[in-house]
């Protein structure tokens, strides 16, 4: 079984987060297409969504890549729980005219978390989930980055 391993140093967060490509196909088959090799990500905590550090994919990484396409609501929720991976999935020009599509990768770690951003509910898929032996850990480990700011999060798969 595959997984994704989440590393920050400073916060201490060290995490493997199950894929589940049997509920959201495509949405985990860009994210092992993304990690093929290990990605740095810049991730900082959401100001809309609640306990979420956001990890929107650069720009640069997407440009020009066949997994770079349009990704269907999969295994969606507008309400995250503790340990939720979720793979957002914004289209061109709908969040303040942005020519480029946006994809987010966001850390849920609490309760009352919520998909409601300036531009409405939106629907994002559970791609993943940390491992329930490691949630404590994730939920402290994401309260230091929200506390400390941006931080730079490191992405890779692992087998589980």
């Amino acid at each position: 079984m595959t997984a994704i391993r989440i590393t920050e140093p400073r916060s201490k967060l060290a995490v493997t987060a199950l894929l589940l490509p049997e509920k959201a196909p495509e949405n985990a088959a860009f994210l092992k297409a993304y990690l093929d090799t290990p990605r740095v990500v810049p991730g900082i905590h959401a100001m809309w969504t609640g306990p979420e550090i956001s990890c929107p994919v650069p720009a640069a990484d997407i440009e020009g890549q066949a997994y770079a396409r349009p990704l269907p609501a999969e295994n969606a929720t507008l309400t995250p729980q503790p340990g939720d991976i979720v793979l957002s999935y914004v289209p061109p020009r709908m969040w303040g005219g942005n020519p480029n599509a946006i994809f987010d990768i966001g850390l849920f770690y609490g309760q009352g978390a919520r998909l409601l951003f300036p531009i409405g509910w939106l629907a994002g898929s559970v791609v993943a989930q940390v491992r329930a032996d490691q949630r404590d850990q994730f939920a402290v480990a994401c309260g230091v980055i929200r506390r400390n700011g941006a931080c730079d999060i490191t992405f890779s798969l692992v087998e589980a």
